[in-house]
């Protein structure tokens, strides 16, 4: 999917600096922010919502917050807490249609979210 903004992210063609890369999954900061620390985590291979993860995605989840969890740490904000969100569709908020998990810390979060 060539016109998917975040498959040309994944790909490199645009100068977005990641904080996390490897074969699967890339993680760079949210360009507008919802608290002091916001990363997306997206895997490369274009999946454009979790509702179509299917067999052969099995461990992209995992990998995905595996990711997280270590840019926590890294951010120093694995102690204090964060929130891992996904959504799914335009009624659960997903805006890009390009599977993402956003790594949202460095404040107290509130419940319900929205």
């Amino acid at each position: 999917m060539s016109e998917c903004l975040f498959c040309r992210i994944a790909k490199g063609e645009l100068p977005v600096p990641f904080l996390h890369e490897d074969e699967e999954v890339v993680a760079f900061a949210d360009i507008h922010p919802q608290a002091p620390v916001h990363v997306l985590l997206i895997p490369r291979r274009h999946v454009a919502t979790v509702a179509e993860i299917g067999t052969e995605d099995e461990t992209l989840m995992d990998r995905l917050t595996r990711a997280a969890n270590r840019i926590a740490r890294e951010k120093g904000i694995d102690r204090s807490g964060y929130r891992l969100v996904v959504n799914c569709n335009a009624e659960g908020g997903q805006t890009v249609f390009h599977l993402h998990m956003h790594l949202l810390g460095g404040r107290s979060m509130q419940w319900p979210p929205g």
